[in-house]
């Protein structure tokens, strides 16, 4: 089946049919739409209004609770200091970071997990947030087995390789623009770093991918479905036979200019010690082995943070 246009599939569906969708959508446009998740609409809906209050917040009190020495892991980014791979301009947002809480004496927990940092306000913040977490890593857990069989590899193959892994909820704001001059967007040109990106709240218009035309495309989901990529590490892991896209999130047009656009994107991520080698059933003499030396993730990921800005590069 030749797909010009990002089907909507759902997770409710057979796990081999949904396997086999998600892989022939990935493999095309390294995105899918996926409807039928096990996330509490309820519980979504109290998260963006949590959000949205906590943005709302002066501008000291947010700040207050940004680190630069832990590169963006965890708590608040202001606006402006993110930026895209090899982008002239810095991206036009400012987030907040909630990752996963280790076991007491973890030999995972250090820099790159830290522990949570949260605000005194607005009330319910961490319940919510910690709640909503703990469902994006189960579904992206069941959207990574669904992946696994697509590959050919047991269903349950990802399991020990997300255990305790560095996956990051990121609360998204992007805000008004008024008199933006350049080059400057609100997420320029980009490949995600982690394994899959589970995305909600990109029905407000903005969100594209990059083609294999060169051409970009509207990847905004319809009501009630998220929207799936692939990230650089799955990419890495195979081969490029999923790739990772370049998208971004243009600029509004001026009618929608002065609102905000709120979204929260949930980055699952490996295990920081897990080795990224290439799955050998993805090598073949048409697509020979770019990665012959494995890398492990957090090595991966470290790498990936100097280039973004979020972290200094070492002296």
């Amino acid at each position: 089946m030749v797909l010009d246009k990002l089907p909507v599939l759902s997770l409710a569906d057979d796990k081999a049919r949904f396997a086999q969708e998600i892989g022939n959508s990935f493999k095309t446009f390294g995105f899918a739409l996926v409807k039928d998740f096990d996330i509490d609409r309820g519980l979504i809906e109290r998260a963006w209004k949590l959000s949205e209050q906590f943005f709302a917040l002066p501008d000291a009190e947010k700040r207050s609770y940004h680190n630069p020495e832990i590169a963006g892991a965890r708590g608040y980014t202001p606006f402006g200091v993110e930026i895209a791979k090899d982008a002239k301009a810095h991206d036009l947002k400012e987030f907040w970071h909630v990752g996963r809480d280790l076991p007491a004496g973890s030999p995972l927990a250090d820099a790159s997990m830290p522990p949570n940092v949260w605000p005194a306000r607005p009330d319910d913040f961490e319940a919510v947030f910690t709640e909503l977490y703990r469902q994006f890593d189960a579904t992206g857990a069941t959207i990574l087995s669904r992946i696994a069989l697509y590959l050919g590899l047991d269903e349950h193959w990802f399991d020990p390789a997300i255990e305790d892994g560095n996956s990051v909820m990121r609360l998204l704001h992007y805000p008004p623009l008024d008199g933006i001059e350049g080059e400057a967007i609100r997420a320029g040109a980009h490949g995600d770093i982690n394994l899959i990106t589970l995305l909600l709240g990109a029905e407000e218009a903005g969100l594209e991918l990059l083609t294999k035309d060169g051409t970009w495309l509207d990847a905004s989901p319809p009501e009630g479905a998220m929207v799936i990529n692939v990230g650089d590490m799955l990419e890495r892991l195979t081969n490029h036979v999923l790739p990772s896209t370049i998208h971004r999130v243009r600029n509004p047009d001026a009618a929608r200019a002065r609102f905000s656009r709120y979204s929260m994107p949930f980055f699952l991520h490996l295990r920081s010690d897990f080795p990224i080698k290439t799955l050998p059933q993805c090598v073949s003499p048409q697509n020979p082995d770019r990665y012959p030396e494995s890398i492990l993730a957090d090595q991966f990921l470290q790498q990936r943070l100097i280039e973004i800005g979020l972290k200094k590069k070492p002296i």
